[in-house]
């Protein structure tokens, strides 16, 4: 599943393209996605003008000029693609994963545009596209999240009032979505190794220079994923025919077995399974 820098790539390149562009026609080949869509799902997009694609967490949010709003979340699979009308290329994917130009089956939703066509793929149908009324509703709908790593209100205060009198590990707090919103399972363990805090470490037990050093490390690894295009770890490009590089930059994920990369420290990149979910640490620096 994409984490909140690979969203925002997506978001980056929506935005680029639908931006003040008006909505032509839509075309459901499918309303069973994981939340079915509304019947006037088609009235409340066609004839529609975008004022911007914006972002919270890992939701992509399509702006209307009505007031309106259209939030799209991938899922574990789900991607979109840009055809445009007269040029061909190879490369249609704006996701950071899957494959880099339209599949044959899973086009679920086409929206038009005058020179070109917006389509969402997604072969297990965990994505959903959802029409939001206005603003009022579009903070409800985001009011069981956290705030996102970037937002003033993910502070010291904040922290150590949500890790009062809870007994979880580190690693499965920074994935909590309730606790900040955004990061996943590879941004997690680069957090920590960037922290030198073991992923196993009850929350309880963090000191206040800890819990700083998490707030600082979170913002500084996703701002630097953003901007080096996301990180591409299965076969993918670019429209313009690029990969995401972060994945270049990993210092822990996926390098399990393999020396530390931190000067002085000669400790060796493990693997264990926390809360079914893979975890990769260095059994020196972070212990």
């Amino acid at each position: 599943m994409p984490e909140l820098p690979e969203v925002e790539i997506v978001r980056q390149s929506l935005d680029k393209k639908i931006r003040q562009k008006k909505v032509k026609k839509v075309i459901v080949r499918n309303r069973n996605l994981r939340i079915k869509l509304s019947n006037n799902f088609k009235k409340n997009l066609e004839n529609k003008k975008v004022t911007k694609v914006s972002r919270f967490s890992k939701y992509l949010i399509i702006n209307f000029y009505e007031g309106k709003f259209c939030i799209i979340h991938l899922g574990m699979s789900g991607t979109i693609h840009l055809i445009k009308k007269d040029l061909k290329s190879n490369f249609t994917n704006l996701s950071f994963y899957n494959s880099p130009s339209l599949p044959k089956k899973h086009n679920h939703i086409e929206i038009i545009f005058d020179d070109f066509r917006i389509i969402y793929n997604d072969p297990r149908r965990f994505g959903f596209f959802q029409i939001i009324k206005n603003n009022i509703d579009l903070k409800k709908r985001f009011s069981h999240l956290g705030p996102e790593p970037f937002d003033k209100k993910f502070n010291l205060i904040f922290f150590k009032k949500f890790i009062k009198a809870r007994n979880k590990k580190i690693k499965d707090l920074l994935i909590d979505q309730k606790f900040v919103s955004g990061i996943g399972n590879i941004y997690a363990s680069e957090i920590l190794f960037h922290c030198k805090i073991n992923p196993n470490k009850k929350i309880k037990l963090l000191n206040k220079d800890e819990c700083s050093r998490i707030i600082l490390s979170s913002k500084k690894i996703l701002i630097k994923a953003i901007k080096k295009g996301g990180s591409s770890i299965r076969d993918f490009k670019n429209p313009d025919g690029s990969s995401g590089g972060f994945q270049d930059s990993f210092k822990v994920y996926q390098r399990d077995g393999l020396s530390c990369k931190r000067i002085s420290c000669e400790g060796i990149i493990i693997k264990k399974i926390i809360s079914n979910r893979s975890t990769f640490f260095c059994n020196t620096c972070q212990n």
